[in-house]
């Protein structure tokens, strides 16, 4: 029998703080239930005290307002503008991304670890945005082996992967892929059926964890198709997440790519909603579209170059300029290479961002990486060359307000170290991340009865009018 809401909520009181140790938490949680509490248990637990929280948020602040709205904004891609709600994390311009108020360092010490490794399991993380807290071992465990038991994929949508051309972008592929896994959404039968909308909820979870749980063998079935060879390895259930999917993608043997995907999937997994693809996601299913027509939606999004290409554009960059001054090239090769990218009118992919004003912390997670794993490389110590570089010409340039790196100008460097060279497949790596952070903040849009975006448009004839009589 489901607890009454009071109890709910004396349960919740009832939960260890968040800043204890894992061990102790995990301790207090075998000591009120012989398993460990599943996350659509305790999710379930959070949805009342989080309507209460929003309706008290509303009723003292409802009616302020923040930020106002220019004609500059209309025009520039509503860039900044204060519009969406969304829990899972915030950008802030000096700090960076902080995955529900944790930055990424304090995820990296406090997210549970897989047995002999240092980074975070993203089924924490994904525990993480959804709940706000830290989970045990046990619940990452067994969250593991949740995604696991629905990782299988319907044949045909097996089919429909093999029947791609190899001309057909893999991230074309994957949205195929995702957009057909529609086919069995428990949230589509479950609105047909006339579910009452408080309840909209569970099945949206439903689609959710299957849409994750599937992720790892359509981008390892696309991977092989297009460049691997054999047979498509089994999942092992006994293993988490970021081995899976480095074993379907032929790189299981190696445990240092598989604490990379740990880590890159951690760190890509959300970054606040109003980039393409999260905006995407939470655009189309305020229209009760299901999670996978919803998740396939943000993937069209990331695949644009102005959007998930960016790591791709980045070796590009750093492979031309290895043909024109050579592997050890001198800084003042390098900045020469630099000036004549900008002089060319071209950017220097992988620097400035559109909020960040400092060094993309996960730039420095990746670098930290790098130094720990493979310091001696070639490529990363070009990289690091530019790091010391790059800044200073574009504060020069004037080509910036920011001039320092953000998260694509490291990714594929360490991908290609370890053999996943592929440039074209980078984005949909992106894109099983990017689910994580799209589907938190789905469940709680379908928990929190968030209704359809709608915001008004103008023509430039009307703003005209409107401005004409103002100064």
């Amino acid at each position: 029998m489901r607890a009454t809401a009071p109890a709910r909520a004396a349960l919740f009181k009832t939960r260890p703080p968040l800043n204890i140790s894992r061990a102790a938490f995990a301790l207090g949680a075998r000591s009120y239930a012989s398993k460990p509490q599943t996350l659509k248990e305790r999710f379930a637990e959070l949805i009342p005290l989080e309507h209460e929280n929003v309706k008290a948020i509303r009723k003292e602040h409802g009616h302020k307002a923040f930020g106002p709205v220019t004609v500059d904004q209309v025009y520039g891609g509503m860039r900044g503008l204060p519009a969406l709600l969304w829990d899972g994390s915030v950008l802030d311009a000096e700090e960076g991304i902080r995955f529900r108020g944790k930055t990424i360092p304090e995820c990296q010490e406090l997210l549970p670890k897989a047995p002999g490794g240092s980074e975070p399991l993203p089924e924490g993380l994904f525990w993480l945005l959804l709940t706000g807290e830290v989970p045990t071992v046990e619940q990452v465990q067994a969250l593991s082996a949740d995604w696991a038991a629905r990782a299988a994929l319907p044949s045909f949508v097996e089919e429909l992967i093999d029947a791609c051309p190899s001309t057909l972008h893999p991230m074309s592929q994957f949205s195929i892929a995702v957009t057909a896994l529609n086919h069995d959404s428990a949230f589509a039968k479950a609105y047909q059926d006339g579910v009452h909308k408080k309840e909209y909820w569970e099945p949206t979870f439903e689609d959710s964890m299957d849409l994750i749980a599937k992720l790892p063998n359509i981008a390892g079935r696309i991977y092989r198709n297009l460049f691997g060879s054999g047979k498509l390895p089994a999942i092992d259930p006994t293993k988490d997440y970021s081995y899976n999917l480095s074993n379907l993608l032929g790189f299981g043997d190696n445990q240092a790519f598989v604490e990379l995907m740990r880590l890159y999937i951690t760190i890509h997994s959300d970054h606040e909603g109003g980039n393409v693809s999260a905006h995407t996601g939470k655009l189309v299913g305020s229209a009760l579209s299901d999670p996978f027509l919803a998740f396939g939606a943000s993937l069209n999004g990331l695949a644009g170059p102005l959007h998930g290409l960016a790591n791709q554009e980045v070796l590009i960059w750093l492979q031309r300029m290895i043909k024109q001054v050579g592997e050890n090239p001198s800084d003042d090769a390098v900045k020469e290479y630099i000036w004549s990218t900008l002089k060319g009118g071209q950017v220097v992919p992988g620097y400035g961002h559109a909020v960040l004003r400092k060094t993309d912390p996960r730039y420095t997670a990746q670098r930290e990486f790098a130094l720990k794993h493979l310091p001696n490389d070639p490529l990363f110590k070009l990289v690091g060359q530019i790091y010391k570089l790059v800044p200073d010409i574009l504060l020069a340039a004037g080509k910036a307000k920011n001039p320092w790196p953000n998260v694509d100008a490291h990714s594929g460097v360490l991908l290609t170290y370890y053999g996943l060279d592929q440039m074209k497949f980078y984005t949909v790596l992106f894109g099983v991340s990017r689910a994580f952070g799209v589907a938190a903040q789905l469940i709680w849009d379908r928990a929190l009865g968030a209704p359809l975006e709608r915001p008004k448009s103008y023509s430039s004839e009307h703003l005209k009018k409107m401005f004409a009589n103002r100064s």
